[in-house]
This record gives C-alpha cells, structure tokens and sequence, in this order.
C-alpha cells in the first residue's frame, strides 16, 4: 500500500512538472531580436532548394600564379544564368559586377593591385574601360 501512494505521488509531481515545462514553451516572444547572427556563410534559396543569394569569407588562393587573398564575397544568382550580381571586398580593395548574359557586363574595380576603373562589356565581346 506504501509503495502505491509513493509512486501515486510521484506521478502527480511529474504530471506538475510537466505541466509547468509546457507552460514555459509558450512564454518564447519570436518578436526578440537576436544582437548578433554569427556563421561562415549565409545561404539563401528558393522553393527549388537553388541557393539564389550568399554571403561567404573566400579563402585566399592561388589562380594561375596569381596569389588572391582572402575576401568577403556577396553573390546574388539567377537561376538560368548563375551569378549576376557579384560584390567583393578584400585587403586590397573591392570589386563590383552586374551581368547580364543577353546584354553583357558591368565591373566597377577599386584596387591596388588592378587599380580604379569601369569595365564594360557587351555580348558581341566588345569592351570599354574607364579610368580617371
């Protein structure tokens, strides 16, 4: 009979306990902002699951015995083409490129090994630099 009522009392502590950790669900606010989103990279993708915009740290690297250093670089993509909007920004300097693969290309470059100057392309291959 002993050994009933204990575990008779045990099951209401649990049921309380129980009812008091499903109480406390609800008091989340999703109206909370977070101070700070940390992460490698931030992807994002449409209903197909095809990553259409990202933000990501580019190691540096090495491309035909040219060292590139590290960067940040934001993408944004459509889904036909690839990327059409590309922005980047490293140690020595940032580079802008809007494509479009019907028309051509516009790249902006502010940098120290390239220099400071608009490149225009069009689709026939013909291009145009601007520099100051």
């Amino acid at each position: 009979m002993r050994t009933q009522r204990f575990l008779i009392g045990l099951t209401l502590v649990n049921l309380g306990l129980l009812i008091f950790l499903i109480s406390q669900l609800y008091r989340v606010n999703a109206r909370e902002v977070a101070p700070v989103l940390r992460g490698r990279a931030l992807q994002i993708v449409d209903a197909q699951d095809r990553v259409r915009a990202e933000i990501l740290v580019h190691g540096p690297e090495t491309v035909n015995s040219v060292t590139y250093p590290e960067a940040v670089l934001f993408r944004m993509s459509d889904p036909k083409i690839g990327p059409v909007v590309k922005m980047t920004a490293a140690e020595d300097g940032a580079a802008l490129g809007l494509i479009d693969s019907d028309e051509g290309m516009v790249q902006l470059y502010a940098n120290r090994r390239k220099g400071n100057f608009l490149r225009i392309a069009n689709k026939d291959g013909r291009e145009q630099m601007i520099k100051p």
